[in-house]
């Protein structure tokens, strides 16, 4: 049931012939069980509004991120529409060979001097999380979903990292899709896998910020944190239009309030375990993401007539902040 499930969610949105304008990923990301290593792959397809169908293209992104060396390694190839592949319902991709479906990846991509390959399986008994209340998906808004279909996915096998192999045994993450009509104008997104005295913990969140005419709508925050098999949800629109959040790099704060509940907390991590992405719009012009999977997370959850829960990772949070400011001087960018 949890397959047929991540096959209809995982079901590629993109329609060749819609000159609207599309963007649509699926990406996989995971950490060390206990040290400060972690990689994110990611699978793309970006057709940009107007444009004929031909001059979609198919990207691939991978990032491996390597605390214990300071070493963050970051590759990009893009191929035109016509290489790639994709199912017609569930999860079959292949962009210019690189191959992703629900149980493995395989492929790899070059920047400059740099390159990464891999070759991992995957798989995870949880059901999916959805960030909001499943009738958003179907709906014109917001323009921009986000969904993980496998939470607390376990990664083995390689990732070569400029031709050195990097094992990967029991790596802990998640495997996620994404997709809309454009990008949200301004986000910080965060993810936890396992914190360090919880690893049957799961916590999603994120705060997004969208252009009303020429200015910002207040920022909307939601989260979902699953504790073992009891899932809390804070993803009321208007109790998420009412919390407090503040986002800069590198750190991000969020207060969040439900029925009995309030989640609060803060994510940050060190300039030099970023990547400054350059994500294309559909509308036109381009994004700059803020990449770290080497974040420091802590959160406390207060419910009423219980005591208050406090949980912590000094490196397992995957940590995103998107806008259109270029980014810092002094980070990597791809």
């Amino acid at each position: 049931m949890i397959e047929l499930e991540r096959d209809a969610l995982d079901t590629p949105r993109f329609v060749a012939s819609d000159r609207g304008g599309h963007y649509e990923s699926w990406f996989q990301r995971a950490n060390h069980p206990t040290r400060p290593l972690a990689f994110w792959i990611r699978s793309t397809i970006l057709a940009r509004r107007g444009a004929p169908p031909e001059q979609a293209l198919g990207e691939v992104w991978a990032i491996v991120f390597d605390g214990e060396r300071g070493r963050v390694v970051a590759v990009r190839e893009e191929f035109t529409i016509a290489s790639c592949r994709f199912a017609p319902r569930g999860l079959d991709v292949d962009l210019a060979g690189s191959h992703l479906d629900a149980r493995a990846i395989e492929g790899g991509a070059k920047s400059a001097s740099r390159s990464l390959r891999w070759s991992l399986r995957y798989a995870s008994a949880s059901s999916p999380l959805l960030l909001f209340p499943r009738a958003l998906y179907d709906a014109p808004l917001p323009r921009a979903k986000v969904l993980t279909s496998a939470p607390f996915a376990r990664f083995d096998g390689t990732i070569e990292v400029d031709g050195e192999p990097l094992a990967i045994d029991g790596w802990i993450g998640s495997h996620n899709h994404n997709w809309g009509s454009r990008h949200t104008d301004r986000y910080a997104w965060g993810q936890v896998a396992g914190f360090d005295a919880a690893p049957e913990v799961f916590l999603e969140v994120a705060t997004a910020r969208v252009a009303v005419g020429p200015v910002l709508a207040p920022p909307l925050t939601v989260a979902v944190l699953r504790l073992g098999d009891e899932e809390v949800r804070f993803d009321s629109v208007p109790r998420g239009l009412a919390a407090r959040a503040s986002f800069h790099p590198f750190e991000w704060r969020f207060d969040v309030r439900a029925k009995g509940a309030r989640l609060h907390g803060r994510m940050e991590a060190p300039a030099s375990t970023f990547v400054a992405l350059p994500y294309g719009n559909p509308p036109g012009g381009t994004k700059t993401c803020l990449n770290s999977k080497l974040a420091r997370c802590e959160i406390v959850l207060e419910r009423d007539g219980r005591a208050p829960l406090t949980l912590r990772t000094a490196h397992r949070a995957a940590f995103e902040m998107l806008g259109d400011d270029p980014a810092p001087r002094g980070i990597a960018a791809l």
